[in-house]
C-alpha cells in the first residue's frame, strides 16, 4: 500500500513538472516567408511587347520585366505637349493685347468724359465717341473671352496628358528589391483592365506567422523570442485579437525578421520569460 502511494506520488510529481515545462516553453513552428507576396495585375489594355522569363526568380533592379505597348501613347503625348505649349504662347500674347485695350479704353472713357457735357460739341460728335468707346469695350470682352477659351482647352489637354502619363507608367513594370516569382503573361498577348501579369515577393525581409493559443496570447508580447532554440532579439509585430477563422481557437501572430538565405525552412519559435 505504501508503494503504491510512493508511485502515485511519483506520478503526479512528473505531471506537474511536465506540464510546467510545456507552459514554459510556448513551443510554434513557422515557415519562413517573403515579407510580401503580391500578384501584379494590369490597370490598362494593350499587348504585351516584352516579358522576360529569364528572370523569373532572381530580384529585379530598375528595368523592367514587363513592357506593354505604349508606342501611340507616346506620339500623342508629344503632340499635346507641343498643342500646350502653343496655346500658352497664344495666351501670352491674349493677355498682353487685353493688358492694351484696358490702357485704350481708359483713355476713351476719360475723352469721351470729357466732352459728354461740352456744349461746344454736337451730338454726332460725342455719338461717334459713344461708339468707339463702346467698340473699344466689346473689342476688350471678346480678347477676354478668348483667354477663357484658352483656358479652358489647355486644362483639358493638360487633364489628357496626366491621363497619357498615367497609362505610359502603367505599361511599365518594374520592382526594384523584388524577386519576380512566376510570370503569367507571354511577350504577343493581349490583355485587358484586371489581368494578372506576375507574382513578385518582397525577400528583402521575411515573416513568420504563428498561431497562438488564447493563455500564450496573454502575455506573449512580454517573453523573449527563441528561434531554434537561440534568443533572438526579435518582437511580436502584429497581433490579431480575434481568433483566426480557420485556427479555432488560435490567434494569428506575425513575427518580422531578417532575411535569410534561402526561404520556406521551417523554424521552431518559443516564448520564453527571462
Amino acid at each position: 500500500m505504501l508503494n503504491k502511494k510512493r508511485a502515485d506520488l511519483k506520478l503526479l510529481f512528473f505531471w506537474l513538472i511536465a506540464a510546467a515545462v510545456l507552459l514554459n516553453a510556448r513551443e510554434y513552428y513557422a515557415k519562413v516567408e517573403p515579407y510580401e507576396t503580391l500578384t501584379i495585375s494590369s490597370n490598362v489594355s494593350g499587348l504585351v511587347v516584352f516579358a522576360d522569363e529569364k528572370l523569373e526568380g532572381k530580384v529585379l533592379g530598375k528595368k523592367p520585366y514587363i513592357l506593354i505597348d505604349d508606342e501611340l501613347d507616346q506620339v500623342e503625348l508629344k503632340n499635346i505637349v507641343k498643342k500646350i505649349e502653343l496655346l500658352n504662347g497664344t495666351l501670352a500674347l491674349n493677355k498682353t493685347m487685353s493688358k492694351n485695350y484696358e490702357d485704350i479704353l481708359k483713355k476713351k472713357r476719360r475723352n469721351y468724359e470729357n466732352i459728354k457735357s461740352l456744349k461746344t460739341k454736337s451730338v454726332i460728335e460725342k455719338d461717334r465717341e459713344f461708339y468707339d468707346l463702346v467698340g473699344t469695350q466689346n473689342q476688350s470682352i471678346s480678347i477676354r473671352k478668348e483667354i477663357q477659351n484658352l483656358k479652358t482647352q489647355i486644362n483639358d489637354l493638360g487633364l489628357r496628358k496626366a491621363q497619357l502619363e498615367r497609362s505610359i507608367k502603367d505599361k511599365f513594370f518594374s520592382a526594384d528589391g523584388y524577386v519576380l516569382y512566376r510570370l503569367i503573361v507571354k511577350e504577343g498577348q493581349v490583355v485587358n483592365r484586371s489581368a494578372p501579369l506576375a507574382e513578385i515577393a518582397d525577400v528583402r525581409k521575411a515573416k513568420l506567422t504563428l498561431y497562438l493559443s488564447g493563455e500564450d496570447m496573454k502575455d506573449v508580447q512580454q517573453k523573449s523570442v527563441y528561434i531554434n532554440g537561440k534568443k533572438s532579439g526579435y518582437k511580436i509585430n502584429r497581433l490579431w485579437e480575434i481568433a483566426d477563422s480557420q485556427h479555432l481557437s488560435s490567434y494569428r501572430a506575425e513575427i518580422i525578421i531578417d532575411a535569410p538565405k534561402r526561404f520556406s525552412q521551417l523554424v521552431k519559435v518559443e516564448f520564453k520569460s527571462e
